[in-house]
């Protein structure tokens, strides 16, 4: 065992504050990973404030993390120590269900083991990347290139796979017309995958100030939802619309904006139930689809993608003790578009 330094919350109501515990010793298959950077995600927040109802305290949340391999198993097989290693949102799943054997671990039938917040099948919690280190089974964890900055690689392992995973997924490719909403964490990365897919991409967004972004992001066009003749001439126009937005917000309003047989994909969790009619649906056979993260293969697909048309997520770097502030920064929609923790700060 090894103690390892972090940041924990103790409870719902409570900030992040300075924690130390042990993290195992690696086992055969084991690799242990200094942690060097962890994106800071919103359902860090919702789960360190008890917000989903099933958060185990002292919770160290992070689940986009990149670090150095700095020990390996005697059985390990595709890491070895001084390489870059990166973990997503979990280490774990039952490995013997329909979902896990086709790569789609993120769906398994027992439940995955979230990196933080979850349980080992020892019956131990697990602590997520506000922590100097982490050991994970090398089957879950992922490599990383050297060719991008490891800030900007961060993310990708939740935000960056949370939307590279539906638009492939629906197939997105070049000539569709796609539809980003919502200008956020999410809303940025879909931007850059869906216009490295070849698509024509609009981003929509109740805020004209994020016109410019959406533009210096990539993005061919830009639409105001608020501005109902614009809205009203996108009736019918899109293939696809990711949609990114938490907010509560009325769902067949972009429906309608679908074209005959498009798919809108919702990757956004607003807080209440979401009452859809069954006319926009199906007056032009369209679907609406939920997507979580990406399986391992996924993930490293993606992960090699990024490397090879040098995509990244826009951040902002901060200390460990900073989490706090970050918090309340993400909650007012203050950062573009990611803060990333870097962890020689607890050091």
């Amino acid at each position: 065992m090894s103690i390892t330094k972090a940041y924990a919350a103790q409870g719902a109501t409570t900030p992040l504050t300075p924690f130390n515990f042990e993290r195992r010793e690696p086992g055969a298959h084991d690799v242990q990973i200094e942690i060097l950077y962890c994106g800071v995600c919103h359902s860090d927040i919702h789960q360190a404030r008890g917000e989903w109802g099933n958060s185990i305290f002292p919770m160290v949340p992070g689940h986009e993390i990149v670090g150095r391999v700095t020990k390996v198993g005697a059985h390990v097989k595709n890491f070895a120590v001084g390489d870059l290693a990166g973990v997503g949102c979990f280490v774990d799943s039952c490995r013997e269900c329909h979902n896990c054997k086709e790569g789609l671990e993120q769906y398994c039938d027992t439940g995955m083991v979230g990196t933080y917040n979850g349980v080992e099948k020892d019956g131990t919690p697990t602590y997520g990347g506000y922590s100097t280190q982490i050991v994970v089974d090398e089957k879950y964890t992922l490599r990383v290139s050297d060719k991008l900055p490891l800030t900007g690689v961060a993310p990708l392992l939740c935000a960056g796979i949370t939307t590279y995973s539906p638009l492939k997924h629906v197939g997105v490719k070049k000539g569709d017309r796609v539809a980003v909403l919502g200008l956020g964490g999410l809303g940025h990365m879909a931007v850059k995958f869906a216009v490295a897919f070849g698509a024509e991409v609009t981003m929509l967004s109740s805020s004209p100030s994020k016109k410019a972004d959406a533009e210096r992001l990539g993005a061919h066009h830009f639409a105001l939802t608020s501005d109902e003749a614009t809205m009203k001439g996108l009736q019918n126009h899109f293939d696809v619309i990711l949609n990114t937005v938490s907010a509560q917000h009325d769902y067949i309003t972009y429906l309608n904006l679908l074209r005959t047989n498009g798919t809108m994909i919702v990757v956004g969790v607003p807080p209440a139930p979401v009452q859809i009619h069954a006319f926009p649906l199906i007056m032009q056979r369209r679907s609406i689809i939920g997507s979580l993260i990406g399986g391992i293969k996924e993930t490293q697909e993606m992960l090699d993608f990024c490397a090879e048309h040098n995509i990244v997520s826009d951040v902002e770097v901060i200390k460990m003790d900073y989490i706090n502030e970050a918090y309340e920064r993400i909650l007012k929609s203050d950062v573009r578009y990611r803060f990333v923790i870097d962890l020689a700060s607890l050091k």
